[in-house]
């Protein structure tokens, strides 16, 4: 199935956009491998993506480097493709533990998970999506170059059923069990199945909808779509397909293939370490692993079945793993959204597995064959991938020499100027920083400075406090959370100045920022590197009085690399506006749109307190504990739709206690 890309926008391309979206285009057309878009901050670069998208028609894997901005782009992605099937793929672990060995403490961690429901939901969403049509548009984080189950093994072991066709109950059951489906005659959960005489109900695992599949003495005499919690029939269909409600699934002869080549690997490793003296490790891995092959044998999984990934699947010693890169067809588009992190992130996933993979190896904890199960080497990466999109405002060498072309997008389409820098001395720079931050108070304006480490931070705080003013610090000792109400602060003016190390975040946003102050900006490190500084800077280009300035006893090469950068985009832009008549301004936009995550706003619904539902649910009769379970769940799904994952997990935490504490 195939409808084509289409962009729902209120505003069509302006500024730099046209140009970069028909140069971009056409080299994608023409077959360039690797491509680069430098674009400037507030340029639209994201709706240049979409555009690029809707021209070249072709499915597109976009790479971000963390998950927040992979839940932006999702979101931003989804209203300009409202046709189109736009796809979510990050890491499902709220937390995550890995299995580990630390040799020095003879300390062995067993891995630790806690898998949200939801984003496990939208990641097999995201590949059925792949084996039934190609207007996908799949957001991922470097999730995407660790192992899954093989794509051939996931779609040949579908389900299709049709209106009309024979179907044993018998039968069927057995094949939705082989796609690890749970039965479960009372309650329809995801990823489960029920059988009440002549009617199955399937809820798939990607989908937030189940089917009822109707029969008349084995014959299919009706299909439809409906909603789990209310029963309502959304869609009565001819015919639909399930796939299975893991990633990884093999048949079952293939499982017992596999049994044998992980016992023969065991004998010899065995061997091997007793050969080495080594008698408690070779003890351990005996142990582990014959316990591990009578779970393969009798349940068809065990715990930890990823370490077994390699022979199971019969990949040899060193080949890459299935990836969700090997769902995509071949002549995809990859778009990797702040390529200047994003890249050496993907290239460093590698080495970091397989040095933690290593001990347990030695030890007697895992087979050597464990190794398989990691994610892509950098070169197998890009050995997948067909043609590279670059999307970055600060490209690497790496990405420049690599792309056949470099477009440039400094053009923002509120006509805002990259901000004003200058370079002071250093002597002095207390009190003229001072004498800055008053002037931007006198305009309800905001100010940033970057400081090198935590104690500067800390005792610039109280330096400025001293003088009555309103100032807050942030650094990486902070909670998350409480960084982000800090920043929040911060625009809705409840302080007025900001300390920080390292306050370049990509995709956070400021335009109530005037000022930047940056100290000790001629030392060299990653802190201020040009690429560092560039990306400072850029906080202060959301406002039109946007002003950065170094301080420093010296001009560094990074700093030069900057103070150039800026001045060439400054004078693109000024001529820009000149001739076409643009008076910048600055952006106003809503705190929530630019936060990268924000507490919950009170609807203007009453929302259930959980709190209070626990204390009066021994007071309620079972009718009433059913209707607001519903309710809850309906909450926590709401919540969860809009990417607020947190708050799903606690609704979803109190109903687990309230199932456990009073059943269902």
């Amino acid at each position: 199935m195939m409808r084509p890309f289409k962009v729902y926008s209120p505003y069509e391309p302006s500024g730099d956009q046209p140009q970069a979206i028909e140069k971009l285009a056409e080299g994608f057309l023409a077959g360039n491998k690797y491509q680069t878009l430098k674009g400037v901050t507030g340029s639209g670069k994201t709706y240049t993506m979409a555009k690029i998208i809707e021209k070249i028609q072709r499915p597109t894997l976009i790479i971000s480097h963390n998950k927040t901005l992979s839940a932006q782009l999702y979101r931003e992605f989804k209203t300009f493709f409202p046709e189109n099937a736009v796809e979510y793929f990050v890491s499902y672990y709220d937390y995550y533990q890995p299995e580990a060995y630390v040799p020095a403490r003879d300390l062995y961690i067993e891995k630790d998970a806690s898998i949200n429901d939801e984003i496990d939901r939208m990641r097999l969403s995201a590949t059925y999506s792949l084996m039934e049509r190609r207007d996908v548009i799949v957001v991922a984080t470097v999730s995407c170059i660790y192992g899954l189950g093989l794509p051939e093994m996931y779609h040949d072991m579908r389900i299709h059923i049709e209106k009309g066709e024979t179907l044993a109950t018998s039968e069927i059951a057995k094949q939705l069990v082989s796609l690890q489906y749970n039965r479960n005659d009372m309650v329809l959960e995801r990823g489960s199945f029920r059988l009440r005489g002549d009617v199955l109900e399937i809820f798939p695992a990607y989908m937030e909808e189940a089917y009822r599949i109707e029969l008349d003495w084995d014959e299919v005499t009706r299909i439809r779509r409906f909603n789990p919690v209310s029963g309502e029939t959304v869609e009565n269909l001819d015919e639909t397909t399930i796939y299975p409600a893991k990633h990884f699934v093999v048949p079952h002869s293939m499982l017992l293939n596999a049994v044998d080549v992980i016992q023969k690997e065991m004998e010899e490793r065995v061997e091997t370490l007793r050969a080495y003296g080594k008698i408690l490790e070779a003890e351990r891995l005996k142990t582990r692993t014959t316990y591990d092959m009578e779970m393969l044998k009798e349940m068809g999984y065990c715990s930890g079945i990823e370490n077994y990934s390699g022979p199971i699947s019969g990949r040899k010693k060193g080949e890459p793993p299935a990836t969700l890169l090997h769902y995509f067809p071949n002549d995809f588009c990859c778009m990797i959204d702040e390529a200047h992190v994003t890249v050496p992130q993907i290239g460093a996933m590698y080495e970091g597995d397989r040095s933690r993979k290593q001990n347990l190896i030695d030890f007697g904890f895992r087979l050597p064959s464990a190794l398989d199960n990691r994610p892509l080497k950098y070169a197998e990466f890009e050995s997948m991938v067909n043609q590279t999109i670059y999307v970055t405002a600060t490209p690497r060498k790496e990405e420049l020499e690599r792309s056949a072309q470099v477009v440039e997008q400094l053009i923002r389409p509120t006509g805002l100027l990259d901000p004003v820098v200058e370079v002071r001395s250093s002597e002095g720079q207390m009190e003229d920083i001072y004498c800055e931050i008053k002037e931007r108070l006198a305009k309800k304006e905001r100010c940033l400075l970057l400081t090198l480490t935590k104690k500067m931070a800390e005792d610039l705080t109280d330096y400025l406090l001293g003088f009555g003013l309103r100032v807050k610090y942030i650094h990486s000792e902070i909670e998350t959370i409480e960084r982000v109400e800090i920043l929040k602060g911060l625009r809705n003016g409840d302080f007025d100045i900001l300390i920080g190390i390292n306050l370049l975040r990509e995709g956070i946003d400021l335009p109530e920022v005037s000022f930047i102050a940056i100290l000790d900006a001629d030392k060299i490190g990653f802190l201020r590197s040009a690429t560092s500084l560039i990306q400072i800077i850029g906080r202060a280009a959301r406002n039109q009085n946007g002003k950065v300035v170094m301080y420093a006893d010296g001009v560094s090469p990074a700093m030069k690399e900057a103070l150039d950068e800026t001045q060439h985009r400054r004078q693109i832009q000024m001529e820009y506006n000149e001739k076409h008549g643009i008076t910048p301004k600055t952006i106003s936009k809503a705190v929530e749109d630019i936060l990268e995550r924000q507490k919950i706003e009170k609807q203007e619904t009453v929302e259930i307190e959980t709190s209070a539902l626990k204390n009066s649910f021994n007071m309620m009769i079972p009718a009433e504990r059913k209707k607001l379970l519903k309710a809850l769940e309906i909450q926590m799904n709401e919540h969860a739709e809009r990417l607020e994952y947190e708050e799903a997990a606690a609704i979803r935490d109190e109903i687990l206690e309230i199932r456990k504490k009073y059943g269902n």
